[in-house]
């Protein structure tokens, strides 16, 4: 079992930076990848981003890519999504998850957060 808590959200104007963390804990959390995914409202669940559970690899989704940064800590047992020039289309819950394998779909992700609310305003 891994447990997930995600914090960090909050009201932001575009351009504005914000970064969140994803705290992970469980025996085995550690050896899980993790995930980055975001829900607009009236939307699906999109990928963001992923670390593998050593943070060795990363992985982004083309519409983040140079503007959001994922970084991890197994000894903090935390992730974190630094995301920078922020505009309106970011606006969504936030979401981590975990994965025995790095996966780009939410149905590869066996446990997840209870999410964190984002909003850029204009």
């Amino acid at each position: 079992q891994v447990e997930l808590v995600e914090s960090g959200g909050g009201l932001v104007q575009a351009g504005d930076s914000l970064r969140l963390s994803c705290t992970f804990s469980g025996r085995t959390a550690k050896d899980y990848a993790m995930g980055w995914f975001r829900q607009a409202p009236g939307k699906e669940r999109t990928f963001v981003g992923l670390s593998s559970w050593n943070g060795r690899y990363i992985y982004y989704a083309d519409s983040v890519k140079g503007r959001f940064n994922i970084s991890r800590d197994n000894a903090q047992s935390t992730m974190w999504l630094q995301m920078n020039n922020l505009s309106p289309d970011d606006t969504a819950v936030y979401y981590c998850g975990a994965s025995q394998l790095p996966g780009f779909e939410e149905h590869e992700y066996d446990f997840w957060g209870q999410g964190t609310q984002v909003t850029v305003s204009s």
